[in-house]
């Protein structure tokens, strides 16, 4: 049944890569840009992206590191590679599924993820391959929009998140914190960016 949800969402951010960044483009220069460099500069050593998309973090990330970056959208990684020569860092491209990864245990010293959360079948798998993969004194950043806890905005973002998952794939109403938590990740830090709905979440295995 996952892997039913899997190729679902799979193929709808095939059909909107050519378009994506288009459509992004104004939540770029608004805020996301900005979040994006905050995010990015705190990758250090053998870093995965889990969830690279087109490749928007990737002018970001510093000299320094390498990075692995990770989707399961062959059409969005087509467009990442074509960012290349705009990055820094030294950077791999892979076709490969969060909820299992191609790597062994400990293999990474920090992990970065930028709004993925929301599209992940199984969050909490996807999290816990996240958490497999990252050394024990690595560390985890998220960069995710979340489920508000505003008694208004919360049951408004349950009520507006079914039509939006069957037009996207994306789900609004997510609850990050707490399947990092069931996952057993232990977050160290959260830091609100827009309200309560967008932070950036660090965290350890």
């Amino acid at each position: 049944m996952e892997k039913d949800k899997s190729a679902a969402v799979r193929e709808k951010y095939d059909r909107k890569a050519a378009s994506y960044d288009c459509l992004l483009l104004p939540m770029e220069k608004m805020a996301m840009g900005k979040w994006r460099k905050k995010l990015c500069s705190k990758a250090r050593g053998l870093v995965l992206e889990a969830g690279v998309g087109t490749g928007a973090n990737l002018p970001y990330y510093p000299a320094d590191i390498t990075v692995i970056g990770v989707d399961f959208s062959p059409k969005m990684l087509a467009k990442a590679q074509k960012k290349l020569p705009h990055t820094k860092a030294q950077v791999e491209l892979r076709l490969a599924d969060i909820q299992d990864l191609p790597f062994p245990d400990h293999t990474f010293d920090n992990v970065i993820t930028a709004c993925v959360f929301c599209s992940v079948p199984d969050p909490i798998q996807g999290l816990k391959e996240l958490r497999r993969v990252t050394k024990p004194n690595g560390q985890l950043f998220f960069l995710e929009h979340v489920r508000s806890k505003n008694f208004i905005l919360g049951p408004a973002m349950d009520w507006l998140n079914p039509p939006l998952h069957r037009l996207f794939g994306t789900n609004i109403n997510r609850k990050t914190e707490n399947n990092m938590v069931l996952a057993g990740l232990t977050i160290i830090a959260v830091e609100n960016l827009f309200g309560d709905i967008v932070k950036l979440i660090t965290a350890v295995p």
